[in-house]
């Protein structure tokens, strides 16, 4: 099962290290991780996501939320979040896939951030199965780079 787990933290070296580590000893492999800051400067969100299974992903939440500088840990389930996740997305382009490219941009609300005379790269936002679509969509055309920034969620209480 996949988890999203939203972890506020003290804004301070090595906390994510320490994290990262607390993951790696129990053997889970994270999907994505996004760290930024809040509104708060001495805090940070870290927004996780993990495959596994609910038994020892409690343990892991049961130590993170021991560790000193954990403040805050919350595992999101199925709509109790929003979520979004920016990605950009480098596509080969000719001059007759050029208007097929922008008619699915104006679909996805992507923006056409950047044109040369071969390549265009989109920035597209949204939940995971949008983005998965989109990015489907771009493998007809030929996709020549790609970066993701990995999922960042709020509670929606």
């Amino acid at each position: 099962m996949r988890h999203t787990l939203s972890i506020l933290v003290a804004n301070r070296f090595g906390v994510l290290t320490r994290i990262a580590e607390l993951f790696s000893g129990r053997g889970f492999n994270i999907d994505t991780l996004n760290v930024g800051p809040t509104h708060d400067e001495s805090i940070s969100r870290m927004t996780i996501v993990v495959k596994g299974d609910d038994q020892v992903l409690d343990q892991v939440t049961k130590q993170l939320n021991k560790l000193i500088d954990v403040l805050a840990v919350q595992d999101f389930r199925d709509g109790e979040y929003i979520d979004r996740e920016l990605v950009l997305v480098k596509v080969a382009t000719g001059d007759k896939s050029r208007a097929e490219l922008m008619q699915i941009c104006d679909i996805f609300r992507a923006k056409i951030v950047d044109v040369e005379p071969k390549n265009m790269t989109i920035e597209v936002t949204g939940d995971e199965s949008k983005i998965s679509k989109f990015i489907f969509l771009m493998q007809d055309f030929g996709i020549l780079d790609l970066s993701r920034t990995g999922k960042i969620a709020l509670p929606r209480i």
